[in-house]
Order: C-alpha cells, then sequence, then structure tokens
C-alpha cells in the first residue's frame, strides 16, 4: 500500500452522501489502475456506484453506511470482462451435445446417438467441441461414422473453433451439397478421391449448412442468450464483448432489455458476415439507452482458423504443403467493409489469426487511423495470434488494439508447431512480446471455442500451462506475462477496448459497482491453482446477479 498511500488516502475524504450507501468489509480486495495494483479492506458503493475504498477495517468502522455485507475474509475483485466471446453460440452449445475431450471419432459419434434418443424424431441434432487434432492419426472424421449410427436425421456438429462442421449424409442431402457443388469463395467442401463431400465443410462452406437450417426467431435466440448470461455471471463475468452479433440476436438483446431480463454488460459487435444487418449498419453507432447494452462496433473475419488449417499464412502449412491457408474476402471487399463500417463512427475488430491476414488488417488500419478521428475508435484486432516479428511493433504504433486469448496458447500448444513450423512461433501467441513493444492488449476467451471461466484465462496468461500443468515450466514460457497484467487484460484493458475505462473494469469511486468474491486470493495463490478459484457472489452495478450455494453464510446479503 506505501506506493499507492497518497492515492488511497485522497479517496478516503470525498465529501460523499452514503445515506442509502452499502458497505462490504473483511475482505481482501484488489483493483488495478493503470496497471498498478491497488489493495483495499472495505468497499462502499451506493445507487451502483462505488463511493469509497477503505484500507483497513479500522477505516471502515467509520461507515455510516445502511447496509453492511461481512464477506468473512473473501477475496474482492473488479468484474471480470471477456473481451471475445459468443454469446448466443455458448447458448446454443449448452444446450446441444459436448463433444468436448472426445478421443476418437467413433466416441464423439456415440455422444450424438445417445443424445439422439432423447430429442424428436424429427429435430436436427446439434453439438461442438470436436477435434480431430486430438484423435489418433489427426485426421478429419466423416459423414460415415454418423451414418451408421444416425440415418434418419441431420446431424450438424462444430468443430472446437466453429471454423469448420462434420454432418451426415441427411444434413448434406437438405443442403443441397453434391459432388457437384462448388467451393465457395473462403470456404471448402472436403472431398473423398472420387469427389465426393465427406462431410467436412470449412469456413464459408459452413454457409451451405447455414441456409438449410431451421429458421430461427427472437424468441430461440433470446433463449441463447439467456441461457448464456446466466452461466457467465456464475463464472465472475459481469462483462463481456460478442463478437459478432446478427441482426436477429441485437433484437433479442434489445427484448431482453425490455423485459428486464439483462444480468451482465454486453458490448456488441455488429456481424458483417450477416446479410440482414444493413439497418442496425446503416443506423450507426447506438446512443447508449442502457449501461448494460452497447452496440457501436463491427467484427469482420479475414481468414479462418489454425486447427482447421484455414488460418491464411504468407508460407504453407508446415504439415500440409501446398496450403496456405484460407482469407475468407478478398482485399477488395476487405477494404471496403472496413473503410465503409469506420466511416459510419463503428470500431473496427477484425478477426485475424494467420500471419498474412494479420499483415493485411495492420496494412488497413495503418491507412485508416492515418486520421486521427480513426485512431480515436481504437479498431481492434481479433486474436493476433500468428505475427511476423516485425509486424509486433506495429500494434503500438498504429495504436490497434490486440484483443488476445490466452487459452489459446496453452490448447494450441500441441499442434502449432506442426502446423507452422520452429522459426514462425516466434511470433505466435506472443502476449508479452505485444506488451513490451507497447501495445494495448485486451483479454478473452472466445468462448464458445475455449471454456469461458475467466480464470482458465487468467491461468493461462501467467502460467503458459494447461490445466494438467502442462508442459512443465510452461509453453514457449517467455510470452507469460505477470499476474497484475494479466487481472488488468480482463478487467481495466478490456474496460478500455470498448471504450468504457472510466465507468467499469475499476474499483474507484464514480466507477460501477461491478465486483466479484472469490474464494482464493488470486495474488497468493499458488500459480498452478489460479484457474481452480469459486466464485462465491457477482454483483452488476450494485445488484447481486449470483450467488454460489457456499454464499449462504455472508451476513448481510439483499
Amino acid at each position: 500500500m506505501k506506493k499507492h498511500a497518497g492515492f488511497v488516502a485522497a479517496l478516503l475524504v470525498l465529501p460523499l452522501q452514503l445515506s442509502a450507501a452499502t458497505l462490504i468489509h473483511n475482505v481482501q480486495g484488489y483493483t488495478m489502475h493503470h496497471g498498478d495494483r491497488l489493495a483495499f479492506a472495505a468497499l462502499e458503493y451506493e445507487d451502483g456506484v462505488v463511493t469509497v475504498l477503505y484500507e483497513d477495517e479500522e477505516a471502515a468502522a467509520t461507515s455510516t453506511a445502511q447496509e453492511r455485507i461481512d464477506a468473512g475474509g473473501l477475496t474482492l475483485l473488479p468484474g471480470l470482462i471477456d473481451a471475445h466471446g459468443h454469446v448466443a453460440g455458448l447458448g446454443a452449445t449448452l444446450a446441444s451435445v459436448d463433444l468436448t475431450g472426445s478421443d476418437s471419432e467413433a466416441e464423439a459419434a456415440a455422444r450424438v446417438a445417445a443424445a439422439a434418443q432423447d430429442a424428436p424424431a424429427d429435430a436436427w441434432l446439434f453439438g461442438a467441441g470436436w477435434n480431430q487434432v486430438l484423435w489418433t492419426g489427426g485426421e478429419f472424421p466423416g459423414r460415415t461414422s454418423l451414418d451408421a449410427l444416425i440415418a434418419d436425421r441431420p446431424v450438424v456438429l462444430n468443430r472446437v473453433d466453429r471454423h469448420a462442421l462434420w454432418v451426415n449424409s441427411r444434413a448434406l442431402e437438405l443442403a443441397g451439397i453434391t459432388a457437384s457443388t462448388v467451393d465457395p469463395a473462403g470456404g471448402q467442401i472436403v472431398r473423398d478421391a472420387q469427389g465426393a463431400p465427406t462431410g467436412i465443410l470449412i469456413d464459408n462452406a459452413m454457409r451451405l449448412i447455414a441456409e438449410a437450417l431451421p429458421e430461427a426467431t427472437v424468441v430461440s435466440k433470446k433463449q441463447d442468450l439467456s441461457r448464456a448470461m446466466d452461466y457467465l455471471v456464475s463464472l465472475g463475468m459481469t462483462g463481456a464483448h460478442d463478437a459478432g452479433s446478427t441482426a436477429l440476436e441485437i433484437d433479442a438483446y434489445d427484448s431482453l432489455l425490455a423485459d428486464g431480463s439483462f444480468p451482465m454488460r454486453i458490448y456488441s459487435m455488429l456481424r458483417m458476415a450477416d446479410p440482414l444487418i444493413g439497418e442496425d449498419l446503416a443506423a450507426g453507432p447506438r446512443a447508449q439507452s442502457s449501461d448494460l447494452f452497447v452496440l457501436r462496433s463491427v467484427k469482420i473475419s479475414a481468414d479462418g482458423a489454425l486447427g482447421s488449417r484455414g488460418a491464411a499464412l504468407f508460407e504453407d502449412y508446415s504439415d500440409d504443403p501446398g496450403n496456405k491457408g484460407l482469407l475468407l474476402l478478398s482485399d477488395e471487399v476487405l477494404s471496403a467493409q472496413i473503410q465503409r463500417s469506420a466511416a459510419l463512427g463503428f470500431q473496427v475488430n477484425v478477426h485475424a489469426i494467420g500471419d498474412l491476414a494479420n499483415a493485411k488488417v495492420l496494412d488497413e488500419f495503418e491507412q485508416l487511423n492515418a486520421m486521427p478521428a480513426q485512431r480515436a475508435l481504437r479498431h481492434r484486432v481479433e486474436h493476433a495470434q500468428i505475427l511476423r516479428p516485425r509486424d509486433i511493433e506495429r500494434f503500438a504504433k498504429l495504436d490497434v488494439i490486440a484483443s488476445v486469448q490466452p487459452t489459446h496458447a496453452t490448447s494450441d500448444k500441441n499442434m502449432a508447431g506442426d502446423r507452422l513450423g520452429e522459426a514462425r512461433l516466434e511470433g505466435a501467441y506472443a502476449w508479452q512480446s505485444l506488451f513490451e513493444s507497447g501495445a494495448i492488449l485486451a483479454g478473452g476467451s472466445d468462448f464458445p471455442v475455449e471454456p469461458p471461466n475467466p480464470f482458465f484465462g487468467l491461468h493461462a496468461a501467467v502460467t503458459r500451462q494447461d490445466r494438467e500443468g502442462a508442459p512443465p515450466g510452461g509453453w514457449r514460457e517467455g510470452e507469460a506475462v505477470s499476474r497484475d497484467k494479466a487481472l488488468s487484460l480482463f478487467t481495466e484493458d478490456a474496460a478500455y477496448a470498448g471504450h468504457a475505462e472510466e465507468t467499469v473494469g475499476r474499483l474507484l469511486p464514480g466507477y460501477a459497482a461491478d465486483f466479484i468474491l472469490v474464494r482464493d486470493d488470486y495474488f497468493t495463490v499458488p500459480r498452478e491453482q489460479i484457474w481452480q478459484n469459486k466464485v462465491m457472489l457477482t454483483v452488476v452495478a450494485g445488484e447481486p446477479v449470483y450467488r454460489a450455494v457456499e454464499a449462504a453464510s455472508l451476513s448481510g446479503l439483499p
């Protein structure tokens, strides 16, 4: 506390009206402020806004707050913010067959078959989370294994990265996909030696299935969004940046706001790939009608993902000669989408994983950010995953935010070297190198591609290990970050990336009372245990939106 004693003392004497305030005390509290850690023992808030921080219990005893919560020594942190997730996608995943961790094509197909027994006979069957990289041989699965178990109804299974679909013959039939179907631009229909579709569709080819799906409704999207948000707050998340909201999802968000069913803050990116967004795009960024929902950015996708070999690279994949991945948009279309969105006043957030895609997007932003008004919009690269060393320095120079997902590094570590070769790993998942260059980063998970638990991301950023502790010492451990910086990624830095650094992401007077109580002290628990932390209470704007069963013992909770 000595380093910040003068600053904290100033906070303690602010003349504030506390007649209806709530005091939460007996905590080990932390907040970040421009990368520096501030500790406190009690926090007071009123009308959803923090009013006072207290250094110790003696100072807290002078509070005149009418309501008092004794936290029993738990750790209090700012509410965590995921800067890149897919909210409706998470909601749908929570209601579909979970293929995460399946160890073979046969096991994944068997999981779907088991779920089919409880589904209506005419229903489409959905699942997600398969990853052929984890299977013996590492080969893509095919329709025949699904056909052998489920032939009478369509099956659609998302790869873990959501950049490839595995479908059965019935789904191909309903979508009209045959040996004569031409690969769409930016997509691939994987075929066997005879040219017949195998049941794997990559990137833009996935749209052929999407067009055949039963039509979604506002009601069904509301169910997906509500299911996801309720789950996210249980994990300690008070905010999320929705990385690609469709027009229908925007309508569903609006309806949930009208219903008063909105437990967290959502910063939405309008999905440019949705053909129905024209009206929302033309309307420009919304004035903030609610402090819970903001729409002022767009999401554009430049390439695919590394696991499905869709990330666009300058040179061939090391394990697939002749394949450089997929650019989902032509240079002309990419430039036009960026320019139009920026001209309308939107922050532009572009998905780029491969080094070629990242370089192209940075080139576009270099032209755009030559104008001060455009720099002020804080344009972002989503993922910034594989970079040429020369491009790492460009983020800070161009004022481009790198929106990164630490768990991608620990999930991809077993295949990234195969895909890229050792030399290209120098600029891959290079979070510490980006920090050292002066770049601004924001932290997320890319849920449901990765688990949404933010403590998994904090753990991965600090240790560069998976949750089983592999590899010893961490994968490319020089790119690990400090605990302070990792917490900033998921709090104040994510808030900055969403133009909200003056209202959320920190626990200081005047900031929203968005906070969580957790079981373990994030700063003192052994590094390898960071991911095991347990959320006891989540509060948004001063209102509890989640409490664990174990929180029943806390006195004074409303």
